[in-house]
């Protein structure tokens, strides 16, 4: 393909600076110049303007592009500060991509969709079926160019640090002091080890007692995370459950020393005032789990289901606070503060933004 001479100018610029870093981002340019023939619909980097405080998160997961995508509207009349994605962005369950960077176009430019971006920054992670194989783990092929559609879906500049390393977890500092919120967006793909097949029809899964999901470098850097941090309000992004642990789906405690481990960690470095979203379930419900050694309720928000839900209506879950809801939905955290303190406000919503659940945490 011939090259503008913009793209001239720059290669030339970074020749000018030498040195392995400047190859690899030119490299990086031209492939994506060729790859995308400079689609800006398709990849615009920006960073995310962390200067701004945080009063409304909207989140959701579960958004197949062959369903109506008339839950946009509803997101949009919220106004979020924030848009996270938990997992299931598109369902493309492929490795290809060119595939995959097709389907990320399809939503991206959307009308409905692109109102959102339009005025809302937008950050995430994929889960099984974007990041390509259904239930899939750290064998999947071809994982690395998954993770590049996510990103360059997602709009993350490539400067960023994640853009670098292995696996798509990142974390964001919202806001000014004394009143920060921290992001962890957690990757539940990228490392996590083989699931074991339950014989049992009415369950899919069993406990993987040896297995990790995070893996050593990203356990490291959670950890890192999470010790002194500034902020008053932590929100970690998992893809899938961590607390309910009583259904026999993809769940933290398909590796019962993982999710151990993750409550240890908790309990290690207190951080201020964590909650947890997750997705992944075709339903929404709200858990709460009081962890010793932690001082306060540690809670988990699942929200999923934009498109479409699951078929049955009832599910054990002892940690379960309201109800579950089988309807589609995204949900939304509404957060106030008193003095340092904050108050979060947890809303499932659905079409017409009909408000179908409500729960308040006063940390």
């Amino acid at each position: 393909m011939r090259l503008c001479v913009f793209q001239i100018f720059l290669f030339c610029l970074l020749g000018l600076f030498g040195g392995k870093a400047s190859y690899v981002f030119a490299q990086e340019y031209s492939d994506n110049v060729t790859e995308r023939s400079v689609d800006l619909e398709a990849f615009q980097p920006r960073p995310i303007d962390l200067s701004k405080d945080l009063s409304i998160i909207s989140f959701g997961s579960c958004n197949d592009l062959n369903l109506p995508q008339d839950m946009w509207a509803s997101v949009v009349a919220n106004k979020p500060d924030l848009w996270i994605w938990l997992g299931d962005i598109i369902y493309a369950d492929t490795t290809n991509p060119r595939v995959l960077a097709a389907h990320y176009k399809r939503l991206k430019t959307h009308p409905a969709y692109k109102k959102l971006r339009d005025q809302t920054p937008i950050i995430g992670i994929y889960d099984d079926h974007d990041y390509g194989a259904n239930d899939a783990g750290k064998g999947l092929p071809n994982k690395r160019a998954t993770k590049k559609c996510l990103l360059d879906f997602l709009d993350v500049p490539y400067s960023d640090p994640v853009r670098k390393r292995e696996g798509a977890y990142q974390a964001y500092l919202f806001g000014t002091p004394p009143r920060q919120i921290k992001i962890i967006v957690l990757d539940t793909r990228y490392f996590r080890d083989t699931l074991l097949p339950d014989p049992d029809p009415a369950r899919r899964y069993l406990p993987n007692l040896e297995g990790d999901i995070l893996g050593e470098a990203q356990w490291a850097w959670l950890e890192k995370e999470l010790t002194h941090s500034p902020a008053q309000l932590h929100i970690l992004v998992s893809s899938i459950q961590v607390l309910a642990n009583e259904h026999g789906y993809e769940k933290w405690g398909n590796f019962p020393n993982a999710r151990k481990r993750l409550f240890q960690l908790l309990v290690k470095t207190k951080p201020a005032n964590l909650l947890i979203l997750s997705g992944d379930r075709h339903m929404a419900e709200i858990s709460r789990l009081d962890l010793q050694g932690l001082p306060y309720p540690l809670y988990d928000f699942t929200s999923s289901g934009m498109t479409h839900i699951r078929t049955s209506l009832e599910e054990a879950n002892r940690l379960r606070v309201g109800p579950m809801i089988v309807k589609r939905n995204f949900g939304i955290l509404k957060i106030r503060w008193e003095g340092t303190r904050p108050v979060v406000q947890m809303e499932v919503r659905g079409l017409q933004n009909e408000l179908l659940l409500e729960h308040t945490v006063q940390y």
